[in-house]
């Protein structure tokens, strides 16, 4: 790992640069927020959040937050959201040319993708050390949502920024093992620069018998309920579990309830306002106080990706819907983190991404044996347990160390 802050034994100051931060309820936010919080225990943390509200949290013993203003275009507007996330990143490059110091150590996050480019780059002038947290890769995240070709000259400025960014940091976090193999591809990527810290449960971990008597399952609670919840977003694929859904519709004992948010919902709306299949529930996205009965009234839930998705989106909804103890099935690349995950534990199935038929397959063999698929369930709450929030975050700290001691 390349030196850093010689003639200091700890930077003065960590330097959090995020979009998204508390009061804001996405998961994203959630784990940022709680990843502050502890470093906060042994080092002053600042706080380079763009949430209205943010900076209200402020109090001893707590990170600093400083709001910076941006705007927030809805998803589909595509035009307007790449002009607001070009500014945002230019206001955070600003604000932390402003904060650091040759003994601080900035950390940042790649939402919106823009971000890292311009705070690292602050960061550099200053001398500080870097470090950053991927949670989408891209410009391999928009080559999978089919959103730019290969071979444009959006991807090759971006792979030549990565290029230049990636060999300079300091640290690099992911939470999937399938990132790492991509960013490897990039020059002068050091292997002992990046790190694996997977993300954690956010509601207590613990089976849960299924919840018949949820009104989650509606007017027939014996009936075999597949789940599909959270953000859906370009790289995901929700068109397979409606079109998994046609081909279940004579099977009177299997039901899916569908619910979330995203442009991957409004795609879902779309086909069920065309074909308003019997056997699908659509629900609006569940408050946060109701999650864990609602991850608990379904038998089975489906995480389901586009095509070439490993190592570019990672299924941060798994770790809830173990820890509630039910099986998954995961529709992507059989090397991606959560297809990794389950055959390793044995605890759910990996179908190919954008393949209805063979999802109907399988969640019809599910509904057909289901004193195995709870066997799942079951062993699904055991292995959360090894993603507990103390463990990771006791492996930031540690890479933080790493870094000091450089």
């Amino acid at each position: 790992m390349a030196k850093i802050n010689r003639h200091m034994d700890k930077p003065t100051t960590l330097i959090i640069a995020a979009q998204f931060y508390p009061p804001d309820t996405s998961t994203t936010a959630v784990y940022v927020g709680r990843i502050a919080d502890a470093l906060a225990i042994d080092h002053q943390v600042v706080v380079v959040s763009a949430t209205p509200g943010s900076s209200r949290s402020n109090a001893p013993g707590k990170p600093t937050v400083v709001e910076v203003g941006t705007c927030n275009p809805p998803k589909s507007a595509l035009v307007r959201r790449a002009v607001a996330i070009c500014l945002l990143a230019a206001r955070m490059f600003f604000s932390v040319l402003r904060r650091a110091r040759p003994e601080d150590l900035v950390f940042c996050v790649t939402t919106p993708f823009t971000l890292p480019y311009t705070v690292l780059l602050a960061a550099k002038l200053r001398g500080a050390a870097t470090m950053l947290l991927i949670y989408d890769l891209y410009p391999e995240a928009l080559e999978a949502a089919g959103m730019v070709q290969s071979n444009s000259l959006t991807v090759r400025l971006i792979r030549f920024a990565n290029t230049l960014m990636f060999k300079r940091l300091d640290a690099i976090v992911v939470i999937g093992r399938d990132a790492a193999p991509l960013i490897q591809k990039y020059r002068g990527v050091d292997s002992g620069k990046l790190h694996y810290i997977p993300n954690w449960a956010l509601v207590p971990i613990g089976y849960r018998e299924i919840a018949h008597a949820s009104r989650f399952r509606g007017p027939d609670p014996s009936r075999f309920i597949v789940g599909l919840s959270g953000n859906l977003g370009f790289t995901h694929d929700p068109a397979t579990v409606f079109e998994a859904a046609r081909l279940l519709r004579e099977d009177k004992d299997i039901h899916f309830i569908l619910s979330g948010w995203g442009v991957g919902w409004k795609d879902l709306n779309d086909l069920f306002a065309k074909d308003r299949l019997e056997n699908i529930t659509m629900l609006k996205p569940v408050a946060e106080d109701e999650l864990v009965e609602f991850l608990s009234a379904a038998d089975l839930w489906i995480i389901p990706y586009r095509r070439n998705v490993a190592g570019v989106s990672i299924p941060s909804r798994l770790y809830n819907i173990l820890a509630v103890g039910r099986p998954v099935i995961v529709a992507s690349e059989v090397d991606s983190e959560g297809a990794l995950v389950l055959n390793e534990e044995a605890i759910g199935w990996v179908v190919p991404p954008e393949n209805p038929a063979e999802l109907a397959r399988i969640i019809r063999e599910a509904a057909r044996d289901r004193q195995a698929t709870i066997y799942k369930g079951i062993r699904a709450a055991t292995v959360a347990e090894k993603y507990y929030e103390d463990v990771a975050l006791d492996r930031y700290r540690w890479v933080i160390n790493g870094i000091r001691q450089a």
